[in-house]
């Protein structure tokens, strides 16, 4: 009832989700339901935590997360979200983590990549500018109506007492997804996760957009992939720049 009364007073969805301790989606499904019933309407729960404890990960559920991202990312997805990490425990847990969180523990574990400033590499004199200019800027130059444009990368990660492969991918907006192996992913693994962006080039509705899905991607060369390179040359809607491993552009 706490985020309602917040929403009452003029509260956006994020800061009655902040100063609640619930999700966005819990607050939003909290409001819509006192809009349409009132107050008799709302969900009152004896499950989750107090205002404040969501943003504090217990061993247990950190141990819940690494197994997460180890698998299969819900459906549609190139990768696990902190939106879907959260949800996830949400579901299976008697707590209500938040995004932030989630993006905290991304921190302190090594995984939290941040996405590269291309937007700033064009007016750079530098081997990431000179790289921007001849690799990057002539794709998107001629991919003007696509709004998907990623940048992607896999890397080794050495958080305490073990040792991972971190595929990550950041859309548009820098938004972070990612899966975790304990070996270099396959060709199979990065085939699933180009695939996915491929979906997600698919509106609300169903309708196919018209711009085709742009990948910078670092730290593989899918040359040396047989079924990789046969992939790409049969697709019309994904257009791919390879940045190698030792070129320095995403260090």
């Amino acid at each position: 009832m706490q985020a309602v009364k917040l929403r009452l007073d003029g509260a956006t969805l994020a800061l009655a989700s902040q100063q609640s301790g619930l999700s966005a989606p819990t607050v939003s499904a909290a409001w819509k339901a006192f809009r349409e019933g009132g107050w008799a309407a709302v969900p009152v729960r004896s499950r989750g935590r107090l205002k404040g404890q969501g943003n504090v990960l217990d061993t247990s559920t950190q141990q819940r997360l690494w197994q997460a991202l180890y698998t299969c990312p819900p459906a549609g997805q190139p990768g696990w979200s902190s939106a879907d990490l959260a949800a996830l425990v949400r579901a299976e847990q008697e707590i209500e983590p938040t995004q932030r969180a989630i993006e905290h523990w991304w921190e302190s574990e090594g995984l939290k990549h941040k996405p590269w400033p291309l937007s700033t590499l064009a007016r750079q004199r530098s081997q990431q500018g000179r790289w921007y200019r001849q690799a990057v800027a002539p794709l998107f130059a001629g991919l003007e109506e696509a709004d998907q444009r990623w940048q992607g990368g896999v890397r080794r990660v050495a958080p305490p007492g073990r040792s991972v492969y971190q595929l990550y991918l950041h859309g548009s907006r820098g938004r972070l997804w990612m899966r975790c192996f304990n070996r270099p992913p396959m060709a199979d693994d990065y085939l699933t996760v180009m695939q996915a962006l491929i979906g997600k080039g698919l509106e609300a509705n169903g309708q196919e957009r018209k711009g085709p899905v742009a990948l910078v991607f670092h730290g593989a060369w899918f040359s040396a992939s047989p079924e990789v390179t046969t992939w790409l040359a049969q697709q019309t809607m994904f257009r791919l720049v390879q940045v190698p491993a030792n070129s320095g552009v995403a260090s």
